[in-house]
């Protein structure tokens, strides 16, 4: 897998002082995407295991809410077994840290059913993550009032809660 950034200051995409990756290669192609150049797998660099250390590194001091998983599409299946082994490290290292994943890929459409999204490692990764915002951006929905999501259709979705509930329930 690639990425193409990581921020090692976001407050814009969760809650809190975040870091976040910017994985390289998605599918979905939104129009209006604000960062089109990751759609390309190749793109970036290598996502290495001085990569790993390096968001660890950032993510130790306390000031520092979580780590926030962007693309790209970070459920595309290359990417999500490359980012498996890491997020299992992450939440081992460093349990108190929160993991929020943006996904154009819905979350009772296509990650819990059969998708192009879904595979061998899905269910593990979904387990790892706390919020989930799901749903491509679409620009025809675009409100730039909302909180932590760019179209009006994205839903955040708290993953404990939904898994503790058997039922989608809404990050509030």
């Amino acid at each position: 897998m690639n990425y193409s950034v990581i921020k090692a200051v976001d407050i814009a995409d969760g809650p809190g002082v975040r870091v976040s990756l910017f994985v390289s290669g998605c599918t979905h192609h939104c129009k209006g995407c604000f960062q089109p150049e990751t759609w390309s797998f190749s793109y970036g660099q290598p996502f290495t295991r001085e990569t790993e250390e390096q968001l660890l590194s950032l993510l130790r001091p306390p000031h520092i809410r979580g780590l926030t998983l962007l693309g790209g599409e970070p459920f595309e299946p290359n990417n999500q077994r490359a980012l498996l082994p890491f997020l299992k490290r992450l939440r081992a290292e460093l349990p108190d840290k929160d993991i929020w994943c943006y996904s154009g890929y819905t979350l009772d459409g296509e990650l819990l059913a059969p998708s192009r999204a879904r595979c061998e490692v899905t269910d593990e990764m979904l387990s790892l993550i706390d919020v989930l915002v799901d749903g491509e951006f679409v620009e025809d929905k675009r409100n730039i009032s909302l909180k932590f999501r760019g179209s009006e259709n994205q839903r955040l979705i708290d993953l404990r809660a939904t898994r503790r509930e058997g039922q989608i329930v809404l990050y509030q």
